[in-house]
This record gives C-alpha cells, sequence and structure tokens, in this order.
C-alpha cells in the first residue's frame, strides 16, 4: 500500500449566482497546463511510447495520462459547461518511505443558484455549473490539482519508484499515473468537504452537498443536522461509524465489494470458534460457501521455515488445504504465490507482531487462492493445536456483512483517530474490499475504473438517480434467480437463470464504472431455468479484461443483478 497525504485545497472564491438549467450532455473536461518551460507537462526529456501512451517527451506523456483521465471522467459525468482543470507537477514531499503523490480541490464554492437540489448548501464549482447550465465563476478555473515531480527514479524518493506512464496497469513497482489523477480529480469534481474537520466550522457558517450525506451512526445525525461544530470535530474521528448516506452507494456496495471474511474452526473443539481474518490486496473475494479443509503448517525448508519466502517442501501435506505460515520479510504475494504452487486452496497469514491483523498489500494476477492475515496470538493458537490435533477450519464470506460497510449497510468513510488532515473524512475507508479509488491510499490493484465514486456522484447530484431502481432485486409477485458459476472465473462463466415465469428476458453484462458490456440474451424465454455463458468477451468479441463486472437481468417486470469478477485468463 503506498500512503500520501491528499489535502484538500482551503482557498475557496465564495460566489452565489442565480441562473438557469438546460438539459445536460457528457461532459468536457480541458487540462489547462500551468507548468513552466522545461517542467512538468512541458520537460523535454525523449521517452519511448509506453503501455498505450504515444507521447514522446516525459511532458507529452504526462499530459497524455491527465487527457485520458479526463475523457475517463468526462464519459460518465454529464454537463453543458467545459470543466476546467489547471494542473501542474511541482516537487513536493518525498522521502525513503512516503510521499505526498498529488492534491486537487474545486478553486470555488457556489450556493443557492437557480437549479441547486438544496438550499443553503455549498456545491463544488464543476458541479454546480452543471446544475445551473452555466459557468457561475468564468474567469475562475475549476479545479486545481498539483502532482509530485520527485517521483522520477531518483533513489531517495521511496528508494527510486517513479511514474508509470502507461494506460495499460502495467506499473511494475512503480506507481501509475492514471489512478492518482483520477482520485484527484474526483476530489475537485465533488468527492471532498469544505468543512474544516479539525474545528468542525462549516465554511462561512454553512454545510456543503458532501456533509449532507456524511452520516454518524453513533448519533445517528447527518453533519448538516449536528448543531455545533465539537459534534462534527467528534465525528471526523469516529472510526467505523461515520458513512455515506446515499442510497446510489448503499445500494451499489453489495455488489461491488467483497463480503468480509469470516474463518471458523470447528474442529478440535478445544478452539472452535470464529477468529478475526483480514483479506489481503491480491487474489479473489469470499463467497458465502468458501473454503473448508484441514489447516497445515508450511515448511519450506529454510529458516525460518514457516514464512513461505522459499518454494515449499512440504507440499504433498499442503495439497487441498488452508496452508498456515507466517508474516516474514518476503512480499505477501510471494508467500501466498508459493502455497498456491504446493497446492494449497487458501492462505492464512500469522501476524509476527502482537496487533491487530493488517491489510497485506500487493499485486499478483496469477494468485487464484483466497488468503487473510490472522493475529499472532490467533496463528499461535492453531500452531499449538497442530502439535497434537487436526485442525479443520472454514475460510469463507460472512453471508450479512460486506468488508469496508458499517453493520448497517452503508459504506463508511475514512475516520482514523487520531484525525489525519487532508485524509480524513474525504475518503473511503481503506477497509474496503476490492480496494476503492477514493480510499486514502493508491493501491496496485487500482487502474481506470471509478468504482463506488460514480455512485457518490449520483447521489450529489452529477447523474440521475438511478442506481436504486436499476440494481436492487424487484419482487412484486415472484423472485427472480440469477447465480454466475464459477465467480470468480477465467476464460468464462455461466449465467444459472431461474424465471418464475414466461416473458420478454434481458441478461446484460456492464464494467465497473456501468458502461454496458455485452447484451447476452434479450429474447422471450420460457418459465424455468436456464443457462447463459458469457466467454468474458465484449460486444465486438474483444476479451474484456480482469476486473469487476456485474449482470443485470430483468424478465417480466422483474430485475436483479450480480457481481462477477473475471481473472487474467
Amino acid at each position: 500500500m503506498r500512503r500520501r497525504a491528499l489535502p484538500i485545497l482551503s482557498t475557496f472564491l465564495v460566489l452565489l449566482a442565480v441562473l438557469a438549467a438546460p438539459p445536460a450532455k457528457a461532459a468536457t473536461i480541458t487540462i489547462i497546463n500551468n507548468d513552466g518551460p522545461g517542467e512538468g507537462f512541458n520537460d523535454p526529456t525523449p521517452a519511448s511510447p509506453i503501455g498505450g501512451n504515444t507521447g514522446t517527451t516525459v511532458g507529452a506523456q504526462r499530459l497524455f495520462v491527465f487527457n485520458h483521465a479526463a475523457s475517463i471522467w468526462g464519459s460518465i459525468l454529464p454537463s453543458t459547461v467545459t470543466i476546467q482543470v489547471v494542473a501542474q507537477f511541482n516537487t513536493q514531499f518525498c522521502d525513503a518511505t512516503g510521499a505526498v503523490l498529488g492534491s486537487a480541490g474545486a478553486l470555488t464554492a457556489h450556493a443557492n443558484f437557480v437549479g441547486a437540489e438544496f438550499p443553503n448548501m455549498w456545491y463544488h464549482q464543476a458541479l454546480a455549473n452543471k446544475l445551473a447550465g452555466t459557468d457561475l465563476a468564468p474567469t475562475t478555473n475549476d479545479i486545481n490539482a498539483t502532482f509530485n515531480s520527485a517521483l522520477n527514479g531518483d533513489p531517495s524518493c521511496l528508494g527510486g519508484i517513479g511514474w508509470y506512464l502507461g494506460i495499460d496497469g502495467n506499473e511494475g513497482n512503480n506507481i501509475e499515473l492514471l489512478p492518482v489523477v483520477l482520485h484527484e480529480m474526483a476530489h475537485g469534481l465533488g468527492f471532498s468537504t469544505f468543512t474544516n474537520t479539525s474545528t468542525g466550522a462549516f465554511l462561512n457558517g454553512t454545510p456543503d452537498i458532501y456533509s449532507h450525506f456524511l452520516l454518524d451512526k453513533s448519533n445517528g445525525n447527518h453533519w448538516d443536522e449536528m448543531t455545533n461544530n465539537n459534534a462534527r470535530r467528534q465525528s471526523a474521528k469516529n472510526t467505523g461509524n461515520l458513512v455515506w448516506d446515499g442510497f446510489a452507494v448503499t445500494t451499489a456496495a453489495p455488489y461491488l465489494l467483497d463480503h468480509e471474511p469470516e474463518l471458523i474452526v470447528t474442529d478440535p473443539a478445544g478452539i472452535a470458534g470464529t477468529y478475526t481474518a483480514v483479506k489481503g490486496d491480491f487474489g479473489p473475494g469470499l463467497d458465502v460457501v468458501g473454503v473448508t479443509a484441514e489447516v497445515v503448517l508450511v515448511d519450506d525448508g529454510v529458516s525460518p521455515e514457516s514464512d513461505a519466502c522459499s518454494a515449499l517442501i512440504n507440499g504433498a501435506q499442503l495439497s487441498g488445504k488452508i496452508a498456515l505460515l507466517d508474516r516474514g520479510t518476503c512480499d505477501f504475494v510471494v508467500k501466498v504465490a508459493n502455497a498456491q504452487a504446493a497446492g494449497a486452496v487458501a492462505v492464512l497469514v500469522a501476524n509476527n507482531v502482537a496487533t491487530a491483523p493488517i491489510v497485506m498489500g500487493g499485486s499478483d494476477p496469477s494468485i487464484t487462492i483466497p488468503s487473510v492475515m490472522i493475529s499472532q496470538a490467533d496463528g499461535n493458537t492453531f500452531k499449538n493445536a497442530l502439535l497434537t490435533d487436526t485442525v479443520i477450519a472454514t475460510l469463507r464470506g460472512n453471508a450479512t456483512v460486506i468488508a469496508g460497510t458499517h453493520p448497517d449497510g452503508q459504506v463508511r468513510l475514512y475516520a482514523p483517530n487520531p484525525l489525519e488532515a487532508g485524509s480524513s473524512v474525504s475518503h473511503f475507508d481503506d477497509v474496503a474490499s476490492p480496494n476503492l479509488l477514493m480510499e486514502p491510499a493508491i493501491n496496485y490493484d487500482l487502474h481506470d475504473g471509478v468504482d463506488l465514486t460514480r455512485m457518490l456522484f449520483e447521489d450529489i447530484g452529477w447523474l440521475p438517480r438511478v442506481t436504486a431502481a436499476e440494481v436492487v432485486p424487484q419482487t412484486p409477485i415472484a423472485t427472480l434467480r440469477a447465480l454466475g458459476m464459477p465467480n470468480p472465473f477465467r476464460p468464462s462463466t455461466v449465467i444459472q437463470l431461474e424465471l418464475p415465469s414466461a416473458g420478454a428476458t434481458r441478461v446484460e453484462v456492464y464494467d465497473i464504472q456501468g458502461r454496458l458490456v455485452k447484451v447476452l440474451v434479450n429474447e422471450w424465454l420460457p418459465a424455468g431455468k436456464h443457462a447463459v455463458v458469457w466467454d468474458g468477451t465484449d460486444a465486438r468479441g474483444a476479451k474484456t479484461g480482469a476486473g469487476v463486472y456485474f449482470t443485470r437481468i430483468a424478465s417480466n417486470g422483474l430485475k436483479t443483478a450480480q457481481r462477477l469478477v473475471k481473472l487474467n485468463d
């Protein structure tokens, strides 16, 4: 996990406008180069085209990535008003272990304009322009964005890690610029609060549209309902209990996020019970059936033998079993890949310090078995039991708890204690799985998807509010059932339908950005069971990339949906 601060710009030109709102269309986002000669976007250093980026200088490749990110957001968000993003590369903090990757924010805030959904509430400039149908601050750009030019291979900066300027997601050990730009643009487009999280004070005493959807589960109040600044200040640090209370995000979360891992030991009786498990950033999610098998301690033949940093020598004992191994000095993906190569069907990584389990970072598309971290104490409990007994465990997804959500179903926001200025509140919580674009850290499994950010933008007014109607299963008379198996899959999966009655049936596949990938069925079908194969291709027959997709099925007035995960072929 690569951490960085994401400060939200605090310089806002506070404007009020009364203007009309014409029909919306796909947004045009223009990048304004704010760099001087020879720097940033104007860096003349020759560069070979890479990963779909056709630029031939470092500066041109940087600008190519920004324009590509602009085209992604422009294809999702509707507006008749051009969105202007002034951007620059400057030297920012970077040392051997951490760096500020970038920062961005809206340059003006607007309230009480014709077209605003809520009165007496601030809107980010680009969103306000969209709702008003005209530019409310025609002499001011909409978003300011600054990115770190120090990520250039300098060994003193993250050990020589640099920006990856391809747009194909093959960054290796470098940091892919594209998801960072998507992330920062989202802050400027509306994924941030103007509230001072250190004091709880609203901008000029007025709440903003983002704060309207911030709900504190401890007191049941939204931020714009709280009567004093201190309540908001405390809420910004209320870990696990500050949530996003928008319909679109809440509705889509179960389809885009994994089930919370659940580790249950059934034998021996002396250690039977449910144990805390934290899923890694890599590998497939866990369904509610999961994996049930014997737990076996790994042996790689090299001291310490149980860290799986080398090829395992007890493969005969591990085949078809759940591997137990220790957290050590090598990468998590190396450990899990070694266990997978030895035939393990799942992995438990015992922490090597007496703290809570952490999220295991890393990326390896070849890993197809689930892995979780458990505490050091629980690891020792399992090891001691293995000295005399056979340990049987089930690793599965909790049927009722979705990773990154409150038990009531709303998606959690990042609210650590102590407060992290610039990161707290204006991000999704980092416990979500799979990783989300708007977490407070950019992770290797992120590329060009915008996941739940699209739904949050729907909640605040960027898009028509259709997610709840499109995604929630509707059962006026009977239930329409659909199940994709296998899931995760490669290269194809079978969507098993059960229609309660005959009727016109449509089965569609969408990508994580909500774009139609392929129509699998569009015909009248009789009642009963049907099997529909999706071979992992789009409407043109081209192979789709690995990632999250979901099906939408409609038949005779009933609707349902399912999340699918496609692995690399």
